[in-house]
This record gives structure tokens, sequence and C-alpha cells, in this order.
């Protein structure tokens, strides 16, 4: 059964990875913008001819001090509770106790529910997007000092595709700053330009592969040569501000993030917005989906 999902899967799919014995790069068939921009548009023409062309947007304190002060106490209260809280959402660091990450946010705490819908980020995100969305994944990582660990190279819709079953790119993540970002305490780095390229890895995907990954993630990331040429045709970008900054970037984008040796926690709110009409289907690789806390498909 599982070879006879995998191969209908194969047939259709228009971005193939974990399923030869070599890395390919694969140039995107998407738009990444699917909306025509007007003078009414949620952004100006340039922001959007960036997004375009770079595959992320910076947006500089983008919420007020109200709103981070309120965004960083529940971030905190969470933390906290979730250091004796043994359910699947919480997630910890490699080879530590230390929380890592806290799962569907939007779901369990009303003040993240309202935060990611946002009025005048959801302005945004559907002009990006073309129309009406969903919250695929949501999630606050914590990266504090001195032990907050590294993500590893990786465009996250390989992942989205191969173990969600997200048929095309169309999708992007919000990452809202809750503490200042600087360049040096583990801040995200992306390659610009690297969205206009898929990179289909190497390696059958294990059972249950979200029970290591998302503590460190070994499977659908590229290698060396293939990561080493992107970096040289787009460079790297840290995109860094003030708490209360957000980047929004493309679901292909190759990204990253060193760990935090300084004494300046850096953690954020990160929320994957879906196009409606991108529902997930059955996973590409044959497997069986993900939880719901990580990749929604309940009522869609």
């Amino acid at each position: 059964m599982l070879n006879e999902k995998l191969t209908l899967n194969q047939e259709l799919d228009v971005y193939p990875s974990r399923i030869k014995a070599k890395l390919e790069i694969i140039p995107r068939k998407d738009p990444v913008v699917y909306s025509e921009w007007t003078p009414e548009s949620a952004v100006t023409e340039e922001q959007s001819d960036f997004y375009e062309q770079n595959g992320y947007l910076f947006l500089e304190q983008f919420f007020t001090e109200e709103e981070i002060t309120e965004f960083q106490e529940e971030a905190r209260r969470l933390q906290i509770s979730a250091r004796t809280n043994r359910t699947d959402v919480i997630v910890r660091e490699p080879n530590s106790d230390e929380v890592r990450s806290v799962f569907a946010i939007h779901r369990i705490n009303a003040v993240f529910q309202k935060l990611s819908r946002h009025p005048r980020l959801m302005a945004i995100v559907e002009y990006i997007l073309g129309g009406q969305t969903y919250i695929h994944q949501s999630r606050i990582n914590y990266k504090p000092g001195f032990t907050g660990k590294e993500f590893y190279w990786h465009s996250d819709f390989e992942t989205w595709h191969v173990e969600d079953g997200m048929p095309r790119m169309r999708a992007l993540s919000c990452s809202i700053a809750l503490e200042d970002n600087f360049h040096y305490n583990g801040p995200l780095m992306v390659v610009p330009g690297s969205h206009k390229q898929f990179v289909a890895c190497v390696g059958t995907t294990p059972e249950n592969h979200f029970k290591h990954s998302l503590r460190k993630q070994q499977y659908g990331v590229p290698d060396d040569g293939s990561l080493t040429e992107l970096v040289k045709q787009g460079g790297i970008d840290t995109p860094v501000g003030k708490a209360g900054s957000v980047v929004l970037f493309d679901c292909n984008i190759m990204h990253g993030s060193n760990s935090n040796i300084t004494p300046l926690t850096r953690s954020n709110v990160f929320i994957v917005y879906n196009s409606v009409h991108n529902k997930v289907q059955e996973p590409f690789s044959g497997q069986r989906p993900r939880p719901e806390f990580i990749a929604t498909r309940k009522g869609l």
C-alpha cells in the first residue's frame, strides 16, 4: 500500500525530493507574488518587487511597544509552563531538556490567536498569496542566551511538501521578533533569490521523522555543494532589528540560524500562512501525515 501511494504521488509531484540518490536543483514552477500590485495594495511597489526578487520582506518595528510587551509576557509564561509540560506541542533542544519550541500557539493561546489574524499583517499576507489563507503551522522558537541551538539550512517547503503534502509554493512564513535581534545572537539568515530554485534532497524519510527533526533536522537539508552555489549567487542576508519587527519569507527560501552563544536571548513567534487553494494532500513521501499540531489538515 505504501509503495502504491508513493507511486501515485510521484506522478503528481512537480517537486520530487528524497526519492533519488543524487541531489537535484529544480527551477521554481510557481509565482512568488500572487497579486498584481496597485496603489491600493498593502505594500509599496518597491516592497512587492523586493519580495519577488529576494524572497523575503523585512518590516521594521511593525508592532507597537504595547503590543510587543503583551507578546513577550505571554511567551515567557508559555516557556515557564512548558518546562513541566510533557505534551507533544513542546519540543526540547537536542541532548537537553531546555524548551526549544512551543507549537500550535494560535490554538492554545488567546493572545497569539489574535496576533495571527492581525488586520495589517493579514492584508500583506493575502496580497502576497493572492487571497484567503489559513494557518498551516505556528510556534514560538526560544533561543536563550549561551545555550540556544542552531536551526540548520533548509527550505521549509521541501519538508512541508514531502512530509505534509503541500502541493505548490503558495505559502509564506511570518517571523516576529520578541527581543531585539542582532547579527551575533543567532538571528534568521536567508539566501536571497534561493526561493526560485528547489533543492531536491536525498535520503529516504524515516517514519515519524518529526520526532527528531523538530529538535535537529537531518533529512531534507541541502548538501554543502548546493548551498555553496546558492550563496555564491545570492549571498546571505540577516534581517535584524528591534523587538516587534517582522520578517515575511517565502516558503522555499533557503534559511537557517546560528547557535546563540551570547548572553542576549533571542526568541520569535513563527506563523505559517498557506493559501486555501494550496491545501495539504497526502504526504508526497507516501507516509503517514505529521501530527495536527505541526501541520493543519482537519477541517480543510
